[in-house]
């Protein structure tokens, strides 16, 4: 593993315990989280609607430019909505 790749794992780490600590602090940032992506799964580019709904309405901020660990969140987002529905 050259030290390039070592330095982005650890960037996103780093990026995902922010992450984890501000959910762990306002844990209502989950269930909004939850909702919002119940409601855009369907849409068209629901990763881009979902980040930008999150980023207006809580404190995750999401960049137009999703960076890995954006993407990391997002998907797990998804697939928890998806496996949710599949239970039904």
């Amino acid at each position: 593993m050259s030290v390039t790749e070592i330095k982005n794992k650890e960037r996103v780490i780093n990026e995902l315990t922010s992450f984890i600590r501000k959910v762990l602090v306002e844990p209502e940032i989950c269930e909004t989280a939850l909702n919002i992506a119940r409601e855009h799964l369907n849409d068209e580019n629901p990763e881009v609607v979902i980040a930008d709904a999150l980023s207006a309405t809580t404190n995750i901020k999401i960049p137009v430019e999703h960076s890995e660990a954006d993407r990391l969140f997002l998907e797990v987002l998804i697939d928890v909505i998806k496996d949710e529905k599949a239970l039904y």
